[in-house]
C-alpha cells in the first residue's frame, strides 16, 4: 500500500500562489475568515507528513522560524510542528525547524521511496517546482487548490501550474468557507 500524496497550495483566481514586492495583500491575500482557519487547523491537524522543496522550505523558515513557537497562529503553528521532509541539493541543513529531515537528491525518487515506505499520508504546501515534476511522474494523487477572492494581474507572482503537461481532473471535494475562499480537491489522470 502506498501513501497518498497531496500537493496543497493557495491560489488567486487567476492562478497565482503569491505576489511580488509590489503587493500589499498580506497572508491569504487579507481573506482568511474564521471558517477556513478553522477547516485549515484540522486538515493539518491530522497524522501525516509534510514534504517541502528547498525554496518553499526558505521562505518558511524566514516567515515562521523567527516568531516564538507561542505566539503563532494554530494554523502555521501546526505547520510548523508537522514532521516534515526536505528535498534538496543546495541546503546545508534544516537548521532549528523541529521534525525536519533533509534528504539531498532528486524529489521523483525521494517522494516515490517516501509514498512506499510512509504509514500517513503525505502532504505538500506551495513547493511549485518540487510538485510540478511530481505531477510529471504520476506521484501526486491529489491536487487540493484553494482559492482566495482575488485577481492579481498586477502583482501576482509564481504561476501554479505553468509548464505542467494536460491533466484531466476528476472533482473529489468542493466546499466554501466564509462565504467567499473556494477548496477544490482533484485526482489527476494524464490526458491522452
Amino acid at each position: 500500500m502506498t501513501a497518498t500524496y497531496t500537493f496543497d497550495v493557495y491560489s488567486t483566481l487567476d492562478g497565482f500562489a503569491s505576489y511580488d514586492e509590489h503587493g500589499d495583500w498580506g497572508g491569504y491575500w487579507s481573506k482568511e475568515g474564521p471558517e477556513f482557519l478553522a477547516h485549515r487547523a484540522a486538515v493539518l491537524g491530522a497524522d501525516q507528513r509534510m514534504v517541502l522543496g528547498a525554496n518553499t522550505f526558505r521562505q518558511f523558515g524566514r516567515l515562521l522560524g523567527q516568531i516564538d513557537p507561542a505566539e503563532l497562529d494554530p494554523v502555521n503553528a501546526r505547520m510548523r510542528s508537522m514532521p516534515t521532509t526536505v528535498v534538496s541539493t543546495t541546503l546545508p541543513g534544516t537548521g532549528d525547524w523541529p521534525d525536519a529531515t533533509l534528504i539531498p537528491g532528486d524529489a521523483v525518487p525521494v517522494v516515490a521511496e517516501l509514498k512506499a515506505s510512509s504509514a500517513v499520508p503525505l502532504r505538500s504546501h506551495g513547493s511549485l517546482s518540487l510538485n510540478r515534476s511530481l505531477l510529471a511522474a504520476g506521484l501526486v494523487d491529489r491536487i487540493q487548490v484553494t482559492i482566495f477572492p482575488v485577481l492579481s494581474g498586477q502583482t501576482g507572482a509564481e504561476r501554479i501550474f505553468d509548464g505542467v503537461a494536460d491533466f484531466d481532473l476528476e472533482l473529489l471535494a468542493s466546499r466554501t468557507f466564509d462565504g467567499r475562499i473556494q477548496e477544490l480537491v482533484y485526482h489527476p489522470t494524464r490526458h491522452g
